[in-house]
């Protein structure tokens, strides 16, 4: 680790690739559901890319000055294989802390996508080489490139407290983080309710659907 003048740096996570495989190919809404209290997850991150992308890998942090992104820069030398840059920008859409430039570089390390808690810009590079994105937003302005900054330190991005080594599942919906030694244990809880959704999607099909714990619900609030 290094720490001087506000630059941070910690060394690079390690989470088995085992266990993102585990929750790779998951919706982001049934591993939010599955960690319980329904309160896992972004808010206003929204994916840049229009195709349907999804991404799941290792978080590799950083935490930057709203609308600088020196640090950003640091951290993408540090990229491999599997990894989800997740960008603390303090959710500052001023100016673009990535773009074309920076998400070809981190797709020739192996990255498999953004999260940035603030503005990129090249939007349409991002459908174009289907790079997956998700942001606060979209701002043409360049960034500062003075710091401070630090890498590899727990983030805050929509909302979403995020580790070093997390791992990060992206959909459509949004961004969940998943401490690696509970990917066992998501990954039983949200096949187990995979399967009770298909069994319900089959029962709304064949027209036999029903819900009785509405009417228990309300009736148990003193209603009905």
């Amino acid at each position: 680790m290094s720490y001087m003048n506000g630059f941070e740096i910690h060394p690079h996570p390690t989470t088995p690739a085992s266990a993102v495989q585990l929750l790779s190919g998951y919706a982001t809404s049934i591993v939010s559901d599955v960690m319980g209290g329904r309160l896992v997850g972004s808010s206003d991150l929204r994916p840049v890319h229009r195709s349907v992308l999804s991404a799941c890998g290792q978080a590799v942090t950083v935490k930057v000055r709203g609308g600088d992104n020196l640090m950003i820069h640091k951290a993408l030398a540090t990229l491999t294989t599997g990894d989800v840059l997740v960008i603390d920008g303090e959710g500052d859409v001023s100016r673009a802390l990535v773009g074309e430039i920076m998400s070809s570089v981190a797709r020739k390390r192996g990255t498999v996508a953004f999260v940035v808690d603030g503005a990129v810009r090249d939007a349409d590079s991002f459908e174009t080489h289907r790079f997956p994105c998700w942001a606060r937003g979209v701002n043409l302005r360049g960034p500062y490139k003075d710091g401070p900054g630090s890498i590899n330190v727990p983030v805050v991005v929509g909302g979403l407290l995020v580790n070093p080594g997390d791992i990060i599942l992206c959909d459509g919906d949004g961004v969940v983080a998943i401490p690696p030694d509970k990917a066992a244990q998501v990954a039983v809880k949200a096949q187990e309710k995979v399967d009770a959704e298909v069994a319900t999607l089959k029962a709304i099909a064949a027209g036999t659907y029903t819900a009785p714990w509405v009417d228990e619900t309300i009736k148990a609030k003193g209603g009905l």
